[in-house]
């Protein structure tokens, strides 16, 4: 491998000549060989570094335009659009198991953006500190990126991937309307409950998760950008906070806004934990939904069997002809992953000492994690195993007339220890309700016919 030489403030550094790299990148990937291939920096900080290095290039030019000069600007916003459209994501080798403050990953996006600017400008133009770091820190930085990523990550990602769940749901309803079936608590049979309201409890939770998850949108559209070391704002000229959040809102479509208060910007991740608390109630609600798709499917002779849902694949290496509920096994098993993120995203930012949090890495590693791996779970069960729901009507018919639950509708007749008697006769005797209430004498076999209605018992 042929190498080039860079320098930092601490002396040269041998670095791969085929990348845009610098001193302290490589420093970094030398000092901490954590996790190295697997865990590196999330995609979506990399393109909200060449977003927000893009940004701040254009409020210093409005602001310093003899420092930010034209062809200045011209370079690094050309640079960093490369960044941010992720066709430069090989040169950002640094894993997430590094300073608690990402400096480094904020260094390796400053040299990838300056040695990829003096290439396009053809000269040495650019300073990774000096030019493309103008006005910032670390420590605004970082946490400016978090945001971006965090609100590109829900509003382009989950937020869409549960919309199309829910659109499945309500035509599930519609479809599967009228049909009456057993309703079920603790496991155990209850009252009856039409397959069109069961679903559309499904849709409703995900639909209340998404209106939380857009409440917590709100918060995360502040920026730290423009505090600088410790959020005094110290090197960044008046008003570059707000000019900032005014570009990364234009470039982005989203609305972006400077911190009320930097110091509470760089050292609280509160508005991390309260939005990875709605991803969290939502990753809930998914676990429950596919943990009902698939008792519901169980079987296929031995089990509920109350719904068939698409095979995909074959089930098991011995057993011939078994198909699994798979797709509601990923989601359960991503939903585990993203409670355990909430507990590390939560650890991590209570860890904020005096002027900084220094465990943002792993903070922003595992809610975007979580935010990606739900989407992609949510979307892949919605494909491959929702759209295909259908209800055996000739199941449910038989579960819902065998259930002795069906015994409460006669409560209004021969009150509620009647009808206790009436269904633990039927049960220790294997019998039909029916047979129990005349053999007890509490009503007449044609009395019990215009009473018994169980289709009525789910309402509308």
């Amino acid at each position: 491998m042929e190498y080039r030489i860079e320098h930092d403030s601490m002396g040269e550094v041998k670095v791969p000549a085929d990348k845009y790299w610098g001193a302290q990148t490589e420093r970094s990937r030398e000092n901490f060989p954590i996790g190295v291939g697997i865990e590196t920096m999330p995609a979506e900080i990399i393109r909200a570094f060449g977003i927000l290095k893009g940004a701040a290039a254009k409020a210093n030019h409005a602001l310093r335009p003899e420092k930010m000069t034209e062809e200045k600007l011209a370079a690094i916003t050309r640079a960093a659009g490369e960044v941010a459209s992720g066709s430069l994501n090989g040169h950002f080798p640094l894993v997430v198991w590094q300073t608690g403050s990402g400096t480094q990953s904020n260094m390796n996006a400053n040299e990838v953006i300056a040695n990829r600017g003096n290439e396009i400008a053809g000269e040495k133009l650019l300073h990774p500190n000096d030019d493309v770091n103008m006005s910032q820190s670390s420590n605004d930085t970082y946490p400016t990126a978090m945001h971006i990523a965090a609100v590109l990550a829900l509003e382009d990602g989950l937020l869409p991937a549960v919309n199309t769940l829910i659109t499945t749901l309500r035509r599930l309803e519609a479809m599967h309307a009228g049909i009456v079936k057993s309703g079920r608590t603790h496991l155990q049979d209850a009252t009856p409950i039409r397959f069109s309201q069961e679903i559309s409890g499904w849709r409703s939770s995900l639909e209340k998760d998404v209106e939380l998850i857009w409440r917590a949108l709100s918060p995360l559209r502040s920026l730290a950008l423009g505090g600088t070391a410790v959020g005094t704002g110290l090197n960044a000229p008046k008003g570059f906070d707000e000019k900032v959040a005014a570009i990364v809102s234009e470039m982005t479509g989203r609305r972006f806004v400077t911190a009320e208060n930097k110091f509470h910007a760089l050292t609280s991740k509160d508005e991390l934990v309260f939005a990875h608390g709605a991803v969290k109630a939502l990753a809930c609600d998914m676990m429950k939904i596919a943990n009902d798709v698939r008792w519901l499917a169980s079987g296929p002779r031995l089990g509920l069997g109350e719904i068939t849902i698409p095979e995909n694949e074959p089930g098991s290496s011995i057993m011939p002809g078994k198909v699994n509920p798979t797709q509601c096994e990923a989601v359960t098993m991503v939903a585990v992953l993203v409670m355990g993120n909430d507990a590390a995203v939560s650890m991590a930012a209570s860890q904020g000492n005096f002027e900084l949090n220094v465990f943002m890495p792993v903070c922003a590693y595992n809610f975007l994690q979580s935010v990606r791996l739900l989407g992609e779970a949510i979307r892949s069960f919605n494909d491959r195993c929702a759209v295909g729901i259908r209800a055996k009507e000739d199941k449910m018919k038989a579960n819902l007339y065998n259930s002795l639950m069906l015994v409460t509708a006669l409560n209004p007749y021969i009150g509620y220890e009647n009808a206790a008697k009436t269904a633990k006769k039927a049960y220790r005797e294997n019998i039909s309700l029916k047979e129990a209430c005349v053999a007890l004498g509490f009503l007449t076999a044609e009395r019990f016919d215009e009473v018994f209605r169980p289709e009525e018992m789910a309402g509308e």
